[in-house]
């Protein structure tokens, strides 16, 4: 057996007959037993990877094998070797959560006695257990979102795919399910996971692929990210945006472009960092501009997405480059 879960080669897909690529090259391998994080804006590709990995579309060229199978010429020995959570929950609102269980673990074609000790499984480990014979309307977000996954591993997959599964979900929320995938991996699963959550690629992935407009722009581990950045932030904060706005000219000399500016919050990369805050602050002292705060820390995911796209993973990605004749932008 390979010790790929996932290889991809060279996808590409268009939508709109052609003019959008939505992927466009695009190759991937993911090694068994970790986390590989997707990650990048909205638009950026990511879920339109997921769904040609898990065979809801079908690449226009490239190749790829999940768990050593084709997605197009294999695609239901694929589907029945994955789990498979999307954006949104997917459970029956009229069902309870022992019910929605085991409807998909029949739809499975698992004999009835091990869809009950399954379900009472997942409904334990996923801290429902208490709320099993309760209709899923009644749940709350993070409830649906647990319910959810658990549903994705009735059937013990050994690939699961997460995308995004924490959109919408509060903090608390959000570091549970954080946990719950740790726990997973470590006991065996391999996780391909989209994000646009800075945070969460952090701290979940081993490996990272970073798209925009449906290109490979990086990949590597966090740290490499992270050291490919190679300086240490200056965050400065003002008394107001107007003190902002004139603080970032002062220092745009030094600072140059790669500057960004959020209300009262101005940021930059330096070079030998205590000598370039200490500059910051006599060009500002010498401009009589009011400086609130002061911060020197190591670069952040979100520092290296800023650099390497001009725009944080958060922000939507409203409009795809167009393909010319030649395919390329």
């Amino acid at each position: 057996m390979s010790d790929l879960a996932v290889e991809a080669r060279s996808i590409v897909r268009t939508f709109k007959d052609g003019t959008v690529r939505a992927l466009d090259d695009v190759s991937l391998h993911v090694a068994r037993g970790e986390v590989f994080g997707l990650l990048g804006p909205n638009g950026s590709g990511k879920t339109t990877m997921v769904r040609i990995l898990s065979t809801i579309l079908a690449p226009d060229s490239g190749s790829a094998t999940v768990n050593g199978f084709d997605v197009v010429r294999e695609a239901d020995a694929v589907r029945r070797s994955i789990g498979l959570a999307g954006q949104y929950a997917t459970v029956d609102e009229n069902l309870t959560g022992f019910e929605n269980l085991r409807m998909i673990g029949r739809l499975n074609h698992l004999d009835r006695a091990t869809v009950r000790r399954r379900a009472n499984e997942l409904l334990e480990q996923f801290g429902l257990a208490d709320a099993a014979t309760r209709n899923v309307k009644t749940y709350s977000g993070g409830m649906r979102r647990r319910l959810d996954l658990a549903a994705a591993l009735v059937a013990t997959p050994p690939l699961l795919f997460l995308d995004e599964p924490t959109t919408g979900l509060d903090p608390q929320s959000r570091q549970d399910l954080w946990a719950i995938i740790e726990q997973l991996v470590e006991d065996g699963t391999t996780v391909l996971l989209t994000t646009q959550y800075l945070e969460e690629a952090d701290r979940l992935a081993k490996q990272l692929v970073v798209l925009d407009h449906g290109h490979i722009i990086a990949q590597g581990t966090s740290r490499e990210l992270k050291t490919r950045l190679g300086a240490t932030v200056l965050e400065l904060t003002f008394e107001s945006t107007d003190d902002a706005a004139r603080g970032a000219e002062i220092l745009r000399v030094v600072a140059g472009n790669a500057m960004n500016i959020e209300g009262t919050v101005v940021e930059y990369t330096v070079d030998g960092g205590p000598a370039a805050a200490a500059d910051a602050l006599r060009r500002l002292d010498g401009a009589r501009v009011a400086l609130a705060g002061l911060v020197l820390r190591e670069p952040s995911l979100d520092d290296v997405f800023l650099s390497l796209t001009g725009h944080r993973a958060e922000d939507e990605v409203v409009k795809p480059a167009p393909v010319t004749r030649s395919g390329r932008r």
